[in-house]
């Protein structure tokens, strides 16, 4: 009965190194595999998030400017008048 017992922790033993051998070997599997996908990412060259951040913010400005200085050339038209906005609307045909 003794030599069963000691057969059933030798076969426990076995088993929980077999886990603790696959969960190293897991974890090694991610980190390759985690690395890899860095590689390629960076070689693809793509944009970082602080890049995209930084780019939305000067399209954000760049528009603001946009419709303040369409703003001041309906207003410089307006003041024109009716015939000479046309002809400098021509100019640009």
């Amino acid at each position: 009965m003794q030599s069963s017992n000691r057969l059933f922790d030798d076969v426990a033993r076995i088993f929980t190194d077999a886990a603790g051998a696959a969960q190293g070997v897991r974890r090694e599997a991610e980190t390759l595999f985690k690395a890899q996908v860095e590689r390629l990412i960076r070689d693809m060259d793509i944009a970082t998030r602080e890049e995209v951040d930084v780019l939305r913010d000067l399209v954000t400005a760049l528009r603001s400017r946009n419709d303040a200085l369409e703003a001041r050339v309906t207003a410089l038209e307006a003041k024109l008048g009716p015939d000479l906005s046309r002809a400098g609307n021509t100019e640009s045909i």
